[in-house]
């Protein structure tokens, strides 16, 4: 019999009344061999997924064709769906909202009855309003003659500008919509070109990719004080990394966001090292010697002879990457290479945690990769990734199934009790609801890797619960989440930048797409306000210093 059969067979065992079993030793083999079927189902799983990956590989290599993708072709490890949408959601009633309200009425138009068809009787009855939203693309070439004087007695030509926004051969109605269709609306290159064409406008791929990427200093300073302002709105943020690949090379873009904001940043690498330079904005990265760093790397197992070598460094005084590489060169010249990293980590924390003039962020709501831990005073963890194990547990046995389906509705329906505390946070129920995760964390249910997840969830309870003693933070990290769709659907389209002029392009208008949006802001008006010269707009950064007071995002917060 294959594994596929086996797995089959064991699915149709029948629930079994272990209860029933008068013999212990007998009912505790019986549970143990049942454990062993569920983890050597597991390993058979996932060694097959393996293999499908290294037929994958080697058909890469021997410049074969790959598998069709999923649906097109039987797997023999079908997808799963890991969503917990319909677990943690409780219905809620629905009614369609009128749109014709949140109208602005641009003409009003009077259209009559053909009076030839009307009977004598007819009697007018006054106006009916049907209100029409419609768009008009239109090509708009302007032949501009620029007056030119020559002075003889300076040897100089003056010719007359145009007007603000026109630059080169396009102007700025084109050039905002062009950036929108790419970093708003996620179309590629080819099919704004495409659509620009067919409007009419002569205009080369060149010359696209020009206006897209090129000259935006402007708009990067935007994108910076957007960030500052995000960063100083709240002591906590949500934060995620995605891939996104510069000129093929895989690289890793950081997302930082709170209501109020969202921010793109792409860097080399996703470690500790380059969250923490995303949170400290630095322009290159610092570091310190003091007690928190030494703290820090005791925690982290270093010897204390280490230690002792590294208090020969200078204390309390920043210092930049070569600077400390000599120190360590000549006073700590036995670290190993994970040595050194551990000291580079505890001194940057510590020289992020020392900055002056610039946000630290006291809360990350994160999932729980190792990149964030130690960042921040604290973190808040995401429970819908913390949801998401316990769906791929994946039982085979109806007995197993049966416990699985039991405490995963016992644990959507805690998550539903702390979103309520949340709302309406009290110190009685907080106690309540810290005694009750206590309970349903060390519950033993005699389904191994079942338990084996819940003491893991146990382990973090300080983090899980962080919206006991910070009510204003979420229990999931769906805002980072969600920004980061945007970067995967932008890469899905456009695959990666090819410079890093792009690359920055990509980071700075996603981060003013994105905020926009949630500041119920015009992109498009936004973006062709800039383009044009008009300036009309408030900066997107001032808008967040305005709204950030009315939102309570903690910002009295302080340690618990």
């Amino acid at each position: 019999m294959d594994s596929r059969a086996a797995t089959a067979a064991a699915a149709g065992v029948p629930e079994l009344d272990l209860g029933a079993i008068q013999d212990v030793r007998m009912r505790e083999g019986i549970v143990q061999l049942m454990n062993l079927v569920e983890v050597v189902s597991s390993e058979n799983r996932t060694l097959r997924e393996m293999v499908e990956r290294l037929q994958d590989e080697l058909r890469r290599l021997k410049g074969q064709s790959p598998r069709p993708p999923a649906g097109k072709a039987k797997s023999s490890v079908p997808a799963k769906d890991y969503s917990s949408e319909e677990e943690r959601r409780e219905p809620k009633p629905w009614s369609k909202s009128s749109k014709v309200d949140q109208l602005a009425i641009d003409r009003d138009v009077t259209v009559e009855v053909d009076r030839g068809i009307l009977p004598p009787d007819a009697v007018y009855k006054g106006l009916v309003a049907v209100v029409v939203q419609d768009v008009v693309v239109q090509r708009d070439t302007g032949r501009f003659w620029k007056e030119k004087w020559y002075s003889p007695s300076e040897g100089r030509t003056y010719l007359a500008e145009l007007t603000a926004g026109y630059e080169g051969s396009f102007g700025p109605g084109l050039r905002s919509l062009a950036t929108v269709l790419y970093f708003g609306v996620g179309s590629s290159e080819p099919k704004i070109v495409e659509f620009l064409r067919n409007a009419g406008i002569v205009i080369s791929d060149g010359q696209v990719s020009n206006l897209l990427i090129k000259d935006r200093d402007d708009f990067h300073g935007e994108a910076a004080a957007i960030r500052k302002a995000g960063m100083d709105s709240s002591p906590w943020h949500h934060i995620d990394t995605t891939t996104t690949s510069l000129r093929g090379v895989k690289e890793h873009c950081h997302i930082l966001a709170n209501p109020l904001y969202t921010s793109y940043d792409t860097r080399p690498t996703k470690d500790r090292l380059a969250t923490i330079d995303v949170l400290a904005c630095w322009p290159d990265r610092k570091y310190l010697l003091n007690d928190e760093a030494l703290h820090y790397l005791d925690r982290i197992g270093l010897s204390a002879k280490r230690r002792g070598e590294l208090t020969k460094l200078t204390k309390s005084k920043f210092m930049d990457e070569a600077t400390l590489q000599d120190l360590l060169h000549e006073h700590a010249p036995k670290l190993g290479l994970v040595q050194q990293r551990w000291v580079k980590e505890a001194l940057a924390v510590a020289a992020y945690h020392a900055l002056t003039g610039h946000p630290v962020v006291k809360l990350l709501v994160c999932d729980d990769a190792h990149a964030f831990n130690w960042v921040t005073d604290e973190l808040g963890l995401c429970w819908i990734h913390e949801g998401r194990h316990y769906t791929k547990l994946g039982a085979i046995l109806r007995q197993h199934e049966g416990l699985l389906r039991n405490f995963r509705a016992q644990f959507w329906a805690f998550y539903r009790s702390l979103e309520a505390y949340r709302l309406q946070p009290n110190p009685l129920d907080r106690q309540r609801l810290e005694r009750e995760f206590d309970i349903l964390f060390t519950t033993q249910t005699g389904y191994r890797p079942l338990d084996e997840r819940i003491a893991l969830t146990l382990a973090k309870r300080t983090q899980l619960l962080a919206v006991l003693t910070h009510p204003e933070i979420l229990l999931h990290n769906n805002p980072a989440e969600l920004a980061a769709r945007r970067r995967v659907r932008k890469r899905d389209v456009s695959f990666g930048p090819q410079t890093t002029d792009g690359l920055r392009a990509w980071d700075t208008f996603q981060t003013l797409a994105a905020t926009a949006q949630k500041l119920n802001v015009s992109f498009y008006h936004y973006i062709h306000d800039r383009i044009s010269g008009a300036n009309a707009m408030t900066a997107l950064s001032d808008l967040i210093h305005e709204r950030a007071p009315s939102l309570n995002l903690g910002a009295s917060w302080a340690p618990p």
